[in-house]
Parts: C-alpha cells; sequence; structure tokens
C-alpha cells in the first residue's frame, strides 16, 4: 500500500490548483480517500467530532454487511434456474453460484458505472468533493431488482435515482428518499412487466427457459393469487425461494445486521421496532382473519405474524433501507416510531393490496417522507418537558 500511496502522491502536483489536471481534483480526491484515511485536520475553532472513521469507511462497513446477501443471491439465482428448467439434480454448487455470479456481476457494473459517472460528472462540473453515498446505492440497487431485468431498465432506473432521488435534493445527505429505494419505485411503475408476475424471479423464464407449467411466483406471489403459499418457514428463512437478488435469505440478511449494529453503523432500534411493528399487525390480522373478504386477503391475514418477518423483502428492507441515516429519523425515540410505523404499515399494504403484496418499499418510502416531522414534534415534546420542568423549579426556588 505504501507504493500505491507514494504513486498517488506524485500525481497530487498535476491535480492541485495550478496544476494541468486541476480540474479533475474530485476524482483525484475521490480515489485517494477512498484508499487512504484523508489528511486533512480539523480547524482550531469550533466543535467538531474527531474520529478515525469517516463517511468512506461507513459506507464500506455497510458493503461488507451486503456481502452474505450478495454471494447467497448468486448462489440462489443460479439454484431457481436449475430448478425450473429441470436439471438441479445434474449441476454442482459451482454451476449454481457461476450462473448467478453472470448475471448479477453485470448488473453491479452497469449500477456502479452509471451512478459514479454521474457522481464523478457532477462533482467535476460543480467543483466540489465525490458524495460517498453511493458507494452503498450502487450495491443495494441491483440487490433489489428481478434476476433478468435488462440492464438498460435499470441503468434508466439508476439515473433517476441519482439525479431525481439525490442531486437534485443537493446530494449525499441532502436526499428526502432512500436513492435505493426510488431506483425500485422507478423500475416498477415505469417497467412493470419486468418487476412484477411469475417469471422476472427466476432467470431464463422470460426467454422460456424452464419446464413446461414451472411457476417462479414468490411466497408473497402465491399469497396473492392462491391465498397460501408451498413454500416452507425454513426454505423462506434461508432463501431458497425466487425473490429479488439479494432479498430471500434472512439468515444472510440477519449476518449482515449484526455487523451493522456491532458496529454502530446501524440503528438497532429501527430494526426491532420496525419487527415490533410487523408483529403487532400481523397479529391483528390474525384475530379478525375471519373478516377477509377474499381467500387472497384471508391468506394473509392467517399466515402466523412471524412468518412476515422471512417473506418478500421486510428483512432486507428493514435492516439496509429502513436504517439509512440519511432518510431515517434522527431522534433517538423518533428512530423507535419510525421503525414500528415502517413494520405496521409495510404488514397492512401486504393485506389491503394484494396486487403489490410487497408493502415494505412504500411503507419506507412513506416514512421516509414523515421522519422529520417526527423527530420535529419529538424534540418538541422534549421542549416542553424542559419548559415544564424550569417552571416548577422556579416556583420551588
Amino acid at each position: 500500500m505504501k507504493a500505491i500511496q507514494n504513486f498517488m502522491d506524485s500525481l497530487r502536483p498535476q491535480f492541485e490548483k495550478g496544476g494541468k489536471l486541476h480540474k479533475y481534483w474530485p476524482a483525484y480526491d475521490a480515489f485517494y480517500t477512498f484508499l487512504f484515511v484523508p489528511g486533512h485536520t480539523t480547524p482550531a475553532r469550533g466543535a467538531h467530532i474527531r474520529d478515525g472513521i469517516d463517511l468512506k469507511r461507513t459506507m464500506f462497513t455497510v458493503i461488507v454487511a451486503l456481502i452474505p446477501a450478495l454471494l447467497f443471491g448468486m448462489y440462489n439465482a443460479g439454484y431457481q434456474h436449475f430448478k425450473a428448467a429441470g436439471m438441479l439434480e445434474v449441476v454442482t454448487f459451482w454451476d449454481k453460484f457461476l450462473y448467478g455470479a453472470t448475471k448479477i456481476i453485470p448488473m453491479l457494473i452497469v449500477s456502479y458505472g452509471v451512478g459514479l459517472g454521474i457522481e464523478f460528472g457532477m462533482a467535476i462540473a460543480k467543483g466540489h468533493q465525490i458524495n460517498e453515498g453511493y458507494l452503498v446505492t450502487g450495491m443495494l440497487i441491483p440487490l433489489i431488482m428481478p434476476i433478468d431485468i435488462p440492464l438498460w431498465m435499470l441503468a434508466l432506473s439508476v439515473v433517476f435515482a441519482v439525479v431525481i432521488g439525490k442531486e437534485v435534493f443537493g446530494g449525499t445527505g441532502m436526499n428526502i428518499l432512500n436513492p435505493a429505494l426510488t431506483a425500485r419505485v422507478f423500475a416498477f411503475f415505469a417497467y412493470p412487466s419486468y418487476m412484477s408476475g411469475e417469471k422476472v424471479w427466476i432467470g431464463g423464464m422470460l426467454k422460456g427457459e424452464a419446464v413446461d407449467g414451472y411457476s417462479g411466483a414468490t411466497a408473497l406471489g402465491d399469497l396473492a393469487t392462491t391465498g397460501k403459499t408451498d413454500f416452507s418457514a425454513i426454505d423462506m428463512f434461508l432463501g431458497f425461494i425466487p425473490g429479488s437478488v439479494g432479498e430471500t435469505s434472512t439468515l444472510a440478511i440477519l449476518i449482515g445486521a449484526v455487523i451493522l449494529i456491532a458496529t454502530g453503523v446501524g440503528s438497532w432500534k429501527i430494526m426491532l421496532s420496525g419487527v415490533l411493528g410487523a408483529l403487532t399487525m400481523g397479529l391483528i390480522f390474525n384475530a379478525v382473519s375471519s373478516a377477509a373478504i377474499t381467500p387472497e386477503m384471508k391468506g394473509f391475514m392467517s399466515i402466523p405474524a412471524w412468518q412476515h418477518l422471512i417473506m418478500g423483502g421486510f428483512a432486507f428492507g428493514i435492516v439496509f433501507m429502513a436504517t439509512d441515516p440519511v432518510s431515517a429519523a434522527q431522534t433517538e425515540k423518533g428512530k423507535w416510531i419510525y421503525g414500528f410505523l415502517i413494520g405496521f404499515f409495510a404488514i397492512m399494504i401486504r393485506v389491503f393490496n394484494p396486487a403489490y403484496p410487497e408493502g415494505i418499499m412504500l411503507a419506507i418510502l412513506l416514512m421516509n417522507v414523515f421522519a422529520p416531522l417526527i423527530d420535529h414534534y419529538v424534540v418538541e415534546a422534549n421542549i416542553r418537558k424542559r419548559m415544564k420542568r424550569m417552571k416548577l423549579q422556579t416556583v420551588k426556588a
């Protein structure tokens, strides 16, 4: 690493003010600070947090936490493909993994290539530092997409997420909505036939690479159409089911959650309150399941409340999306309220809108909008309590 640092240092004069490439200083600075701890010192005046961890290191921790879901997603993509093709018994572990890798790695390349290209271009045009936020967003977007989404659709979704979802608000740290979910929303409403149905979740099914009569429906899709699912709880927990690339394995997601919580990067309060909110709504529906007006609604209402936690994208959303520090609530009490309402509304949307059973995305985006309002009222309540305490102290004095 010392040799690399020396090489980067030798290039620095070319990119500093007065150098031939000074216009591209933001690009040089982005690479340098990604590889090495920045050499900036905090100003002598004013209050500053002094810590060895900067935003790039925080983003890298989230990427590490996503790796278990990514690797399992690669294996499961191949597993589902060969199962649909009736070849599961004649292929090896590596056949399955390599099939998934050949599908998912191009998605990652497109996501990072397009997203970082826009970030670098805007930074150079405006003359400011590169925003680090896309380091995580670039990984998240492919993980919440179907395996067979055309790469050009993925690219357009990335453009929409970066430009409309983030840059128009001022860049990283200023966006109202989670950028990765903004990309998924764009893809869902712009290209619904590639984001829903039975064939989009398994590689090759759109091209007819499956045995006749094979259904590629997800567990939520089964409930939405027939009111029941044949997938076992253990398969849903481990992730051997159709679904978006990174959201099927609750086990892999839990490993990521442990990493985020242990490093202090992810809020355990949002995660736990989200689970409590989902269980509360699930138990309410269990209690009134006899009032269901359709078999599909009854299916969603009657399954055990805890099964909602291992179906669809709930676990992935509550661990990696709801905890986004930019779009989530900031106050400690606000995090409990914010997370609880996400879980509560996610299950409510599943039940009342079987046409779109994946309610976690809409629930998170809804609460992204209300997060500042939640924080406002939490702060106001704290101010009123302190004012009341001051008045009591004044009276006693």
